[in-house]
């Protein structure tokens, strides 16, 4: 029997020998399969060994190959200068070279890129194309008098992106705008500008967080910056503006853990018109909330939501203006994939004054070292945080708790220092009651969950140490990282691991060695991929099955050719785009049905 054998050749007692040789039977016939060529690995499937996976795919191939339809337009394929589509996904399966392969690989990368600039591009178009929005009218003395009552000026930075919002709100076409920006680059401050502006016309505004905890840090941070000391009622509701605006303002915040009955009272002032600035999850924008005018909806923490959840907010009434925020830096091909349908705009400034953060990854043996940095620290003036991933002790996580923590530190190690314990079970009032002691002064160290992961600034506070730092990604070691920082004193990140794998240690050197956030955010994207990268498996757009996100030079090519096709066939109706128009009105019928 002729036999065709492939494999690691090796020496055995002498003898030369092939290990564990792929073999293909020689029978007068040149097409092999399984040796003596580039030879596909598919993932495996229980019952189905590699050889004959790669035998059904090949007659499938053979039988099949012919009925496959092109769908490029011979002229799209000519200046981006792709091989045919038959040819790819034969050559995809069984190259003739690597150079082959290659070749397949970039043009269903192209297609499936393509499709989904399509559908994020035509959705975009869609939505501009309507002007039954609400034009608000910017009253610039209050806006000036809002801006001129806070304790700092806006950079150049935070300026330039609040009058590109400014410029879309006083338009009937609903925005549509990301606004993304690095730890501490003064986000917030913008976004509320425009919800002063949406309340002062007579509207409703809509802030929505991912979570409760966030949801409680905005209502307290916008009233923080909205005026000196407001006052919130029982229901969680602050009048505001008082001597900054021409009249005052109310704040509710909406969330699912209240009592039914403060619940249902919100519902009805919310309902009357009563509430000028809603703040809650994006529970508050489903059922049963039903804002009169709602002109601005301002979605924060982007990542966590996807292109059916913008969808839903853009149906709310008379089709609000939506600002989308993103604090962890979205990397630019992500954005242009899944949030292509939004205007982006970038705070790239710093506040003046601020100083680097200098990261260290500490070894479990250096733990009282960290400790010692800490008091020495305080000894100087200063204030720190220390974080750890869990509330209470937990048998199954070997990990750091905040209670256990708080009682350790406080009573064997700094004993002598006031200590302060926060964490996302307690009372708003008694959260706050702890976070403005610690901003006054009078706690040294606050021990924390992740409840201060975003809105807190305190510029007297110089060390964030992360306790359990393996137990959290980069982009929240980013976060924790910019709660510090903030004053003229040099500040410190420190990061303790007990025992972190290996890729938890890639980790960690990463966030030592960049301190850049949108630099950290390409890296992140790297080790983790497209798919379980901030949330984008709950998008609603189809997973890309050849292509990758970091596929930066075809999908610039993709979202050209998309731009380029749209302009010249908005609807896809020519022939040569009918079986693509046909493919993004399935996504797009899918993403209605999953909608509903």
């Amino acid at each position: 029997t002729r036999l065709v054998l492939s494999g690691k050749a090796n020496v055995f007692r002498g003898s030369f020998v092939f290990e564990s040789p792929e073999y293909e039977l020689l029978q007068d016939q040149e097409d092999l399969v399984h040796t003596g060529r580039l030879v596909p690995v598919y993932p495996t499937v229980d019952g189905f060994p590699q050889r004959t996976l790669r035998r059904l795919v090949k007659q499938a191939l053979d039988a099949g190959i012919s009925q496959i339809m092109e769908v490029l337009p011979e002229e799209v394929r000519h200046r981006v200068g792709l091989t045919g589509l038959q040819n790819a996904i034969s050559q995809a399966h069984y190259p003739d070279t690597v150079a082959d392969w290659t070749a397949a690989r970039r043009r269903l990368a192209f297609d499936e890129l393509l499709l989904l600039q399509l559908v994020v591009l035509s959705r975009k178009r869609h939505w501009q194309q309507e002007n039954d929005g609400i034009a608000l009218k910017v009253d610039e003395a209050a806006l000036d008098g809002f801006l001129g009552s806070l304790p700092f000026e806006l950079t150049k930075a935070q300026s330039k992106v609040l009058e590109e919002i400014l410029s879309d709100i006083v338009e009937a076409t609903p925005m549509s705008r990301l606004l993304q920006g690095d730890v501490g680059s003064g986000k917030t401050v913008v976004a509320a500008a425009a919800l002063v502006i949406a309340a002062l016309n007579g509207h409703q505004a809509a802030l929505i967080a991912p979570t409760e905890i966030l949801a409680e840090q905005h209502f307290l941070t916008l009233r923080r910056l909205l005026s000196g000391k407001p006052e919130t009622d029982a229901n969680h509701v602050a009048l505001v503006g008082d001597g900054v605006l021409p009249r005052t303002i109310k704040v509710g915040l909406l969330l699912g853990s209240q009592t039914k009955k403060i619940k249902a009272e919100m519902h009805e002032r919310i309902s009357a018109g009563e509430i000028d600035v809603l703040i809650g999850t994006h529970a508050l924008i489903q059922e049963g909330v039903e804002p009169p005018s709602l002109a601005l909806a301002v979605v924060d923490e982007q990542h966590r939501f996807g292109v059916m959840q913008r969808a839903s907010i853009r149906g709310k009434g008379r089709k609000p203006h939506l600002l989308a925020m993103s604090a962890t830096p979205i990397p630019r091909s992500l954005a242009l994939t899944v949030y292509g349908d939004l205007d982006v705009s970038v705070i790239d400034e710093i506040p003046p004054g601020r100083q680097p953060i200098k990261t260290r990854w500490l070894a479990p043996d250096k733990r009282d070292v960290a400790y010692e940095f800490v008091r020495k620290q305080v000894a100087e003036g200063r204030q720190a945080f220390i974080v750890c991933p869990l509330i209470e002790k937990s048998e199954a996580l070997q990990t750091r708790s905040a209670v256990e923590e708080h009682q350790l530190l406080s009573t064997k190690v700094f004993p002598e220092l006031n200590l302060e314990l926060l964490h996302g079970r307690m009372k708003l009032r008694e959260k706050e009651s702890k976070m403005e002691r610690f901003q006054a002064g009078d706690v040294n160290i606050l021990v924390s969950t992740p409840v201060i992961e975003v809105g807190i600034d305190v510029p007297n506070a110089t060390v964030m140490l992360v306790d359990g730092a393996d137990r959290f990604g980069l982009a929240q070691l980013h976060q924790f990282r910019g709660r510090v920082g903030r004053g003229e004193h040099q500040s410190f990140c420190l990061l303790l691991a007990d025992s972190p794998g290996e890729e938890a240690r890639e980790r960690l050197k990463l966030a030592e060695r960049i301190d850049d956030g949108f630099e950290l955010a390409e890296e992140d994207l790297r080790i983790r991929g497209p798919g379980d990268y901030m949330g984008t498996r709950q998008s609603g757009l189809p997973q890309l099955k050849v292509a990758r996100i970091t596929d930066h030079d075809i999908l610039a090519l993709a979202r050209r050719e998309a731009t380029r096709m749209l302009d010249a066939d908005p609807d896809l109706k020519r022939d040569e785009h009918r079986l693509l128009g046909d493919a993004v009105k399935r996504i797009a019928d899918s993403l209605t049905d999953e909608m509903s």
